[in-house]
């Protein structure tokens, strides 16, 4: 698993004209490593802005587009057209909550090298991320799907790569589980993890102690040693199944 660390430190750049969506995914982004946001836009001019003030070293390596609100397809194949031409060798990963056709097909017309479902990816989207700058193009599982039976589908996404679903971890019980997901995935205190699961902080302690220890004893990947228990245990609960990898 250290491999995979060695040598990534992708600055990334979203745009989301949800603040809600933008924060949430700017936190699952601050949990791996791998990944750094240098930016947060919540429109289209406030990213222009930035890039056009920003040296050429700084440029973001990856950008993150809220695919559903740059006004259709051609002003999205044009935004993602003018990012190319902007910054060198960028990496566009479009996001929507919808698997809208037109917008597909002009993601893939753009250049841009991933079209993923927000309800989908979800804590996954760092690993969107380094598997998109890996394939020529990647998408999420229902946009897999239509593909499969949608012979008129753009031949980038018919031939596209599939973000491996998370590995199950079935040993994890449901209450060690949902205080793993509110602690780690959503970020929560303790404390209010345990009022939002009505139990003691002490209880709520205990849970996440032993879902650490499962998470570690089913994933015996070798991680970086400076990596805090909160990281590891965030990448342990997104990453693909072993299978997949």
């Amino acid at each position: 698993m250290t491999e995979q660390f060695a040598n990534l430190n992708l600055k990334v750049l979203l745009l989301d004209t949800d603040y809600f969506a933008l924060q949430a995914i700017n936190g699952y982004l601050a949990w791996d490593r791998r990944t750094r946001v240098t930016y947060l836009a919540e429109s289209e001019s406030a990213m222009w802005t930035y890039l056009s003030r920003t040296p050429l070293a700084e440029l973001p390596d990856v950008v993150v587009l809220d695919a559903d609100h740059l006004g259709g397809a051609q002003p999205l194949q044009a935004t993602i057209e003018r990012l190319r031409d902007r910054i060198e060798d960028v990496t566009v990963v479009c996001l929507a909550q919808f698997a809208d056709v037109p917008l597909i097909h002009a993601a893939a017309d753009g250049g841009a090298r991933a079209y993923v479902l927000k309800g989908e990816v979800r804590g996954q989207i760092a690993w969107a991320i380094v598997y998109a700058r890996m394939h020529d193009f990647l998408v999420t599982n229902g946009i897999a799907r239509m593909a499969a039976v949608d012979e008129h589908m753009h031949t980038r996404v018919r031939h596209a790569y599939e973000l491996p679903r998370p590995y199950d971890y079935p040993q994890l019980t449901g209450r060690v589980r949902q205080a793993i997901e509110l602690c780690v995935i959503k970020g929560m205190p303790a404390v209010l993890a345990a009022d939002e699961m009505s139990i003691s902080l002490h209880t709520i302690r205990s849970y996440i102690k032993e879902g650490y220890r499962i998470l570690e004893s089913a994933d015996e990947g070798d991680y970086p040693v400076d990596m805090s228990p909160q990281e590891r245990a965030f990448v342990r609960l997104t990453r693909p199944r072993a299978n997949e990898d």
